[in-house]
């Protein structure tokens, strides 16, 4: 996860919001639903700090369009994204309570209907 941290300064909540609504539906619901968990789970004050960078390196990560696979390549596009997003939830799954999910599935809602 040390390689994702760079990405830290990459991440702010104006660029993840702009990143999720430009590419819902491309990303797809999988990818959403984990960056959403990673945000909200961020938000919580009870996460702590060792979390929310972890967490601020792999949203980082995701908002930025050229990675290892830029998120415009057909069909793999999102593919890293997902996995270092898998990744950071392994790391901070504690964080990621019942309302966290409570919240993306909320916001999931809106963009992709029940």
């Amino acid at each position: 996860m040390s390689e994702v941290s760079k990405f830290e300064k990459e991440y702010s909540s104006d660029s993840f919001w702009d990143k999720v609504v430009k590419v819902a539906k491309t990303a797809g619901y999988e990818v959403i639903e984990k960056a959403l968990w990673l945000y909200y789970a961020a938000q919580d004050p009870k996460t702590p700090l060792w979390a929310k960078t972890t967490i601020y390196g792999a949203l980082g990560y995701f908002i930025m369009p050229l990675d290892v696979i830029p998120d415009f390549t057909p069909v793999a596009g999102y593919t890293d994204d997902l996995g270092v997003l898998l990744a950071a939830l392994g790391a901070v799954a504690m964080y990621v309570t019942d309302d966290v999910k409570t919240q993306a599935k909320q916001k999931l809602k809106d963009w992709f209907g029940d």
